[in-house]
């Protein structure tokens, strides 16, 4: 009896049934609440992606016990996601355009778990940093994709309130980062930060595959611009480490110096490269529209004023307060949940009186509030109640911020759109830790630094971050009023 082989094409079949994104089961296409099982879906990965940067570097000094290695090596855990993950964004985001961001959301929690589980298997430092590599690859691809789906999914007169949501879940998982890190380290080791995502992330991957649309709009497939991203990732990574160790090694030192001119010849060169492409990386026409390059340009300035509070903040609380660094994280809390809880509120308010008045008003009243935390250090009450005014300024700018970025982009460029978008985060955080520090250290002046030292090293730091939030706000007054979404239809697949 002659045992029938398996035709050729049969691998081929089924790594196209792989790359195909699957149609939602016909109950979830048809609910009412249909868009907001996507914004749930997304927001999960949006919660995860910001508890997993804020959890790790709570790890860092366990990190340098248990492998017995300098706090400088050690700090490349962090660094390396890092570097990844804002280089491969925009990358990302315009092969999402092309091959479906349902795809590779959905395959970034499969990579996001995988490298989550070899990160808590790793045996040594080295090899935790590679793992932490490829654990960056699968965080680029869910937030690469995440606003683009949601703008994809939602109508138009709900988008801001969608985005808001969304906003929130990355808020609470900044804030509890800390706190979660410090239970888990606790309760099982520092590879237990790590495994946490596995189940989390397994839970993510299949509310995607289920409850997000297939992609509709998408852009013509064309080869993918290799020479661009050869170009992009080598000049995000020296921008990134010249930021990063400019007040380590000095700002003005040569190796400091030429990593930021390395930076800006690759960032020419890609300019180029892009301009004269067929089919580019980062379609330059989309920051000639006002709309979206303010809120590109102000967005990043809003990221690095939130990251430059809370890294001099628990400078200000342990030193010139004497706060214990448990009741100093505690304090900080304040900011995020500020952000977290205003963030919905804003967002369904930008559905109903547009993008322009919420942004300039969140970013003047961040900086307002800023302004005065620097004349109450005497009532701690007072001092708290003003950085958390900060947070509820920054919470009701980025919502409607990010509605009006994404819909100033054409409907077949919202994965790139929301891969710049991100990318801007993660600059936003360099620069917020390198300025804010930088700031803070001119105005403490010594390592040991006296609680008078700490205080005006924290009012050197606010001070700048106020003027940078002016400069925001004066940045979001240049857009019109803003349409939050060229589609005003929901995607039924």
């Amino acid at each position: 009896m002659n045992t029938p082989h398996p035709s050729p094409a049969a691998p081929a079949r089924r790594l196209s049934r792989l790359l195909a994104e699957p149609r939602r089961p016909e109950a979830v296409r048809n609910s009412p609440k249909a868009p907001w099982l996507v914004v749930a879906a997304v927001c999960i990965g949006a919660f995860m992606g910001q508890l997993d940067a804020s959890i790790v570097t709570l790890a860092f000094p366990t990190l340098r016990h248990g492998f017995g290695a300098a706090l400088a090596d050690v700090q490349w855990v962090g660094q390396a996601y890092l570097l990844v993950l804002i280089g491969l964004l925009t990358a990302v985001g315009r092969y999402a355009d092309m091959f479906g961001r349902k795809l590779l959301y959905t395959y970034g929690f499969v990579i996001f778990i995988i490298g989550s589980a070899l990160c808590g298997l790793a045996p040594s430092l080295p090899a935790l940093i590679g793992f932490r590599v490829f654990q960056g690859i699968g965080a680029a691809m869910l937030q690469a994709n995440s606003v683009a789906i949601i703008a994809g999914a939602v109508p138009r007169d709900r988008l801001g309130k969608a985005i808001g949501i969304q906003g929130a879940a990355q808020a609470l998982g900044l804030a509890l980062g800390p706190a979660a890190g410090g239970l888990l380290i606790s309760l099982g080791g520092w590879r237990l930060i790590f495994f946490i995502n596995v189940p989390v992330g397994l839970v993510g991957t299949v509310l995607a595959w289920f409850l997000i649309p297939r992609s509709r709009h998408l852009a013509a497939r064309t080869r993918f611009d290799w020479a661009g991203l050869a170009i992009f990732l080598p000049a995000t990574c020296a921008l990134l480490l010249a930021i990063s160790y400019g007040g380590r090694y000095g700002w003005g030192s040569p190796l400091i110096a030429g990593g930021f001119a390395v930076a800006a010849l690759l960032l020419v060169a890609f300019i180029v490269r892009e301009r004269r492409a067929a089919a580019p990386m980062l379609d330059l026409s989309l920051l000639r529209r006002i709309p979206f390059s303010a809120g590109i340009a102000s967005g990043l300035l809003s990221y690095l004023v939130l990251f430059g509070i809370l890294t001099v903040v628990p400078f200000y609380l342990e030193i010139a307060l004497h706060a214990p660094p448990a009741s100093a994280g505690l304090q900080l809390l304040v900011i995020p949940l500020g952000v977290g809880l205003i963030a919905p509120l804003a967002g369904r308010l930008a559905d109903r009186v547009g993008a322009r008045p919420l942004t300039i008003g969140g970013m003047a009243t961040t900086a307002l509030m800023l302004a005065i935390s620097t004349l109450v250090h005497a009532h701690t009450m007072i001092f708290l109640l003003a950085l958390a005014a900060a947070g509820i300024g920054l919470g009701t700018f980025t919502p409607p911020n990010n509605a009006a970025i994404m819909g100033a982009a054409p409907p077949h460029q919202t994965g790139m759109a929301s891969g710049i978008l991100n990318m801007t985060r993660g600059l936003g955080t360099s620069l917020g830790l390198a300025l804010a520090g930088l700031a803070y250290t001119i105005g403490a002046g010594a390592a040991d630094a006296t609680p008078a030292d700490a205080t005006n090293g924290y009012d050197n730091a606010a001070l700048l971050l106020t003027a940078i939030a002016v400069i925001a706000a004066l940045i979001a007054a240049l857009r019109g009023r803003t349409q939050l979404s060229h589609d005003p239809t929901l995607t039924a697949e």
